[in-house]
């Protein structure tokens, strides 16, 4: 699992660590029951304040992401294939925002692929 987080960022840190944990878990890319790092091991890893991480932990449980134990530690909770299909919903309506911005800008179709393109190439460059 890798998360970053952008302290220059107006999106505060604890809300990037959960959209981050949202996105891994609801792409499957953490399994359901896989355990998650410590607050305090995380924090020292993002080199950030545990109470950051504490609250995003919270914000994860509150939205059925997460389950937390104080014996059991963090782990990934069974998430329901509907939060699959909303995720479906989410990425399609962040995708046709993208179109009708580019287009306003008076982007073809091909020059919105090849822009497409260059950010993935751009972004598997980063993993």
């Amino acid at each position: 699992m890798e998360l970053t987080v952008d302290v220059e960022s107006p999106v505060p840190v604890y809300e990037q660590i959960r959209a981050q944990m949202t996105e891994l878990v609801e792409s499957g890319l953490l399994a359901a029951n896989a355990p998650l790092p410590s607050v305090r091991q995380l924090a020292a890893d993002l080199q950030i304040a545990p109470g950051t991480v504490a609250r995003a932990y919270r914000e994860l449980e509150a939205g059925g992401i997460v389950l937390c134990s104080r014996w059991a530690g963090t782990h990934v909770a069974d998430v329901a294939p509907v939060a699959r299909v909303e995720r479906k919903r989410r990425l399609d309506e962040t995708v046709t925002r993208m179109v009708a911005a580019a287009r306003r800008l008076g982007a073809r179709d091909e020059e919105i692929e090849a822009a497409i393109a260059r950010a993935l190439a751009k972004a598997s460059s980063h993993r």
